[in-house]
């Protein structure tokens, strides 16, 4: 009898281990905790049609984030330019342990409403994050969520955390 919004297909997690320091991101710890996450699922990363980011728009940090991203979503099918990337943090700000919760919830709103909602306060993309030779584009506008006839949306989220604790989330 609950009302089920959505059904987490996937959690994936890893630890840097000792890395360069307690908030330096880790691009391999990252990828680590995106592979185990689509391997577990059985999901290829192609079928993600938003992905929800832990931008937390720090040059280390988008950095090493897209750069985790463009190597797990390396399949050259994929077209440039054809995932919507955000975070939650641009309108609520970084809520620390909670900062994963939070995407989590948009995710879940996003999938309900069959929307996906702006990134804001984005005069400019980082231009070492060399966005437009990947998958993702930011996405800056509300827009509705298409998918393919008969594919499901499917979001992946990711939460990293102090001293490299790093989880990708599917749905």
């Amino acid at each position: 009898g609950d009302n089920v919004l959505a059904v987490i297909d996937s959690i994936g997690s890893s630890s840097d281990g000792k890395g360069k320091g307690i908030t330096a991101p880790n691009v391999k710890g990252q990828v680590i905790a995106l592979q185990r996450a689509y391997e577990k699922a059985g999901i290829d990363p192609a079928s993600i049609s938003m992905i929800e980011a832990h931008g937390t728009s720090t040059i280390m940090g988008d950095q090493a984030e897209i750069q985790a991203l463009q190597q797990v979503f390396s399949d050259p099918s994929i077209p440039r330019g054809s995932i919507p990337i955000g975070s939650i943090k641009s309108q609520i700000g970084h809520l620390k342990s909670a900062a994963g919760a939070a995407g989590l919830l948009k995710v879940v709103l996003s999938l309900v409403h069959r929307k996906i909602p702006a990134t804001i306060n984005i005069n400019e993309v980082n231009p070492k994050l060399e966005i437009e030779k990947s998958p993702f584009f930011v996405n800056t506008q509300l827009r509705d969520w298409e998918v393919a006839e008969n594919s499901r949306r499917r979001a992946g989220l990711s939460s990293f955390g102090f001293g490299g604790t790093n989880f990708h989330v599917l749905r």
